[in-house]
């Protein structure tokens, strides 16, 4: 709970966090032996070095007659003017020793008035005397370990090179769990790809039981389509019989109600081999939504069915199943002028999702009925109907199937421009 926050600056790929899970203990193991290095290692032995060279310093200051001792020592004494003394130590950033070292020779040397670092080779000392300030030079290597540096230069070094031949096998027991991913997304937005389960047992069971499921669930869609297909086609016989003998009724009166109830009845298979064809009867292809709609809404418009194109936004393709597609609209159009006096269709393309948004000016659907509405063969109260005819029940479930078989969804909603129902069919990119 109190480390939610950190959630939206996590990696949300699996790569990431991966990569993520490796650098956070190679980078945590460098701070900590970085800390316990300069600590235990340089500083110590820092103190130590200074402690012996601020001795040899102290003694060479203290002598009657320096320069034998000067020159047996290795350290280079000479005057300096007031003027040319520095105001302060000077060092430099990144020397990570050099804190130590000033601040062991502050403790141990009198007289120190300043301490110069800024050569990467010698320690220059000016220390006040009785007859003046001296100057004094030293090689840096009497004072700290040489490069010290280079310790964390190959902790660094190493530590990202171990990451890195870390991630490449690592890299290749994700692969399969992405191309398991992968296959899985195409699969619910209606695409079947090529997937062979590959890496370690785990992620092979579990392709495999994704190539099962997969395999179960084409059987029940192919069986549920012969199916109804099958009984849609074997009654459509018997009905085409009864037709011809109806039409051949000298009495009218007695013969139009019939022949309304055979047409119905057609209607009605009509509905159910829709509802068994879903969106599986073709692949995807590459298509324009918006040249798809025009074309529909001037189809309508030569039926004299009440529609208009009123807004299109965006361009270019998605991946459709053109022939569902134009099911699905042609469903809700239906729908949209059964229960009002005239429908409104409106495409927006964007770079992350495509919506076809159907208005009418009808009743529309309860807030709490919606749910109720999209479930097959379902109809709400006849008073809806408007005398248009008996509905089905099943266009708004075909429609909300050839979404779901796209990767999207089916929105419904209050029209706020025309009053009636607003649907939306929401086709991911």
């Amino acid at each position: 709970m109190m480390f939610r926050w950190l959630k939206r600056y996590m990696p949300r790929g699996l790569y990431g966090r991966a990569f993520l899970i490796l650098l956070l203990p190679v980078m945590s193991l460098l701070v900590v032996v970085s800390v316990v290095s300069a600590q235990r290692l340089f500083e110590g032995v820092t103190r130590q070095m200074t402690a012996s060279a601020a001795r040899e310093v102290a003694l060479l200051l203290d002598a009657p007659d320096p320069d034998p001792i000067a020159q047996a020592l290795s350290i280079a004494m000479r005057p300096a003017a007031l003027d040319s003394v520095p105001e302060g130590h000077i060092r430099r950033w990144y020397d990570i020793t050099g804190i130590v070292l000033i601040s062991a020779l502050d403790e141990r040397l009198d007289g120190l008035m300043a301490v110069d670092l800024s050569h990467p080779r010698f320690v220059t000392l000016y220390v006040e005397r009785a007859e003046g300030p001296v100057r004094l030079t030293l090689d840096r290597r009497r004072f700290s370990a040489s490069n010290p540096h280079q310790l964390f230069v190959n902790m660094l070094f190493f530590g990202v090179l171990m990451t890195l031949i870390a991630y490449v096998y690592l890299r290749n027991q994700l692969r399969p769990i992405t191309r398991l991913a992968r296959a899985a997304e195409a699969f619910g937005r209606g695409r079947s790809v090529p997937y062979r389960p590959a890496g370690a047992n785990e992620v092979r069971a579990a392709g495999n039981a994704f190539l099962d499921m997969r395999a179960r669930i084409d059987r029940q869609i192919e069986q549920r389509t012969l199916l109804l297909s099958g009984v849609s086609h074997d009654l459509r016989t018997p009905l085409t019989r009864l037709k011809l003998s109806l039409e051949m009724l000298d009495d009218e009166e007695e013969r139009e109600p019939m022949l309304r109830d055979v047409r119905d009845m057609e209607r009605l298979l009509d509905a159910f081999l829709d509802f068994a064809r879903g969106a599986f009867e073709t692949e995807a292809e590459p298509v324009d939504p918006a040249a798809l709609v025009r074309r529909i809404v001037e189809d309508c418009s030569r039926s004299q069915i009440p529609v208009t194109l009123h807004e299109i936004t965006g361009a270019g393709e998605v991946p459709l199943r053109k022939v569902a597609i134009r099911r699905a609209i042609d469903n809700l159009i239906g729908n949209a002028v059964r229960y009002g006096t005239r429908a409104e269709v409106s495409v927006a393309l964007t770079d992350r999702a495509l919506r076809i948004r159907i208005e009418d000016d009808g009743p529309g659907i309860p807030e709490d009925r919606i749910d109720e509405a999209l479930r097959p063969f379902t109809r709400l109260e006849p008073s809806r109907n408007q005398d248009k005819g008996p509905g089905v029940g099943l266009g708004l479930s075909i429609a909300m199937d050839i979404a779901r078989a796209h990767g999207g969804s089916l929105r419904l909603g209050p029209s706020a421009r025309l009053g009636g129902l607003c649907a939306d069919l929401v086709i991911a990119r």
